[in-house]
């Protein structure tokens, strides 16, 4: 048989005792605070969303003044071969 551990004799000492008094607007205070919270990630969403396609947009633009896809491809990338 073990001895009880002091860490769990604290606190059911805690538990048993007295529980403390809450103030009484603290739902309040929480129920704002979550709302606040949610607006401000519903922010940072929204401005990562429009981030996203201002790079698109961007993106899009500069592929089709560019158009890199029919530029040859350059011919002096390489020395001529000779010798071998």
């Amino acid at each position: 048989m073990s001895f009880p551990d002091r860490k769990e004799t604290e606190v059911r000492r805690m538990l048993e005792g007295p529980h403390p008094v809450l103030p009484p607007d603290l739902a309040g205070r929480a129920t704002e605070r979550g709302q606040r919270m949610l607006r401000r990630h519903q922010f940072v969403r929204t401005i990562g969303w429009l981030l996203l396609f201002a790079a698109v947009v961007a993106f899009a633009v500069w592929a089709a003044i560019v158009e890199p896809w029919t530029a040859p491809p350059p011919t002096d990338t390489t020395p001529p071969l000779e010798g071998w």
